[in-house]
C-alpha cells in the first residue's frame, strides 16, 4: 500500500466503535431517563406553557419496561449499522447516516439542557464522548478516503435517521411491553 489517503484502512474502532459509544451513552440514558422525565415533566410544562400538551403526554407515557426495551431495539438498529460500517471498511451510507445522526443527536442532548438550564438525560456523555467520537470517526474516514462529503441533506438524512430509528424503537418497544402485559 502507497501513503495516499486512500489506502489507508478503516478500523473496527472507527465502525464498530459507534456501536460501544452508543451503548455506553445510552448507559447515562437508561440511568437517568424515566426518573428524570417523572421529576421535571411537570416544570417544564409549567415554564413552556406553549409547547402541545401531546408532547409531554408522550413523554410521561413513556414507562420504564417501555424505554429499556426501546433501548433494546435501538441497539440492534445502531449494531446493524456499525456492522455494516465494518463489513464495507466505512464506506456503507447507512453507517455514515448513523454516525452523522448520532454525532447531530449529541449536539442535541447539548441543546436540550441548555433550554432547560440544567441536566437532561444523556448531556453528561454527548460532550464528553457522543460528539467527540463521531468527529473522531469522520476524521478517520475521511483520512481514508471513504467519507461521503457533508452537505445539508447528509445533515437532514443523519437527523432523519436518528428520528426514524427512536420512532421504531419506541413503537416496537411499545408493542413488546402491551403484549407482555
Amino acid at each position: 500500500m502507497g501513503n495516499s489517503s486512500s489506502d489507508e484502512k478503516v478500523s473496527a474502532a472507527v465502525t464498530l466503535g459507534l456501536f460501544a459509544a452508543w451503548a455506553l451513552h445510552d448507559t447515562e440514558e437508561l440511568a437517568t431517563g424515566p426518573r428524570w422525565v417523572r421529576e421535571n415533566v411537570p416544570v417544564l410544562r409549567e415554564r413552556w406553557p406553549g409547547v402541545p400538551d401531546g408532547v409531554w403526554r408522550a413523554m410521561e407515557g413513556v414507562d420504564e419496561r417501555e424505554f429499556k426495551a426501546a433501548v433494546g431495539v435501538m441497539a440492534g438498529i445502531v449494531g446493524a449499522g456499525a456492522v455494516a460500517g465494518w463489513v464495507s471498511g466505512g464506506r456503507s451510507a447507512v453507517y455514515q447516516a448513523m454516525l452523522n445522526g448520532f454525532g447531530l443527536h449529541g449536539l442535541m442532548h447539548v441543546g436540550q439542557a441548555l433550554a432547560v438550564r440544567g441536566y437532561t438525560p444523556g448531556v453528561a456523555t454527548s460532550p464528553t464522548l457522543v460528539v467527540p467520537f463521531a468527529v473522531w470517526a469522520r476524521g478517520r474516514l475521511k483520512r481514508a478516503g471513504v467519507l461521503r462529503s457533508a452537505r445539508g441533506r447528509d445533515v437532514v438524512a443523519g437527523l432523519a435517521w436518528a428520528g426514524a430509528a427512536t420512532v421504531v424503537s419506541h413503537g416496537v418497544a411499545r408493542r413488546v411491553v402491551r403484549a407482555r402485559g
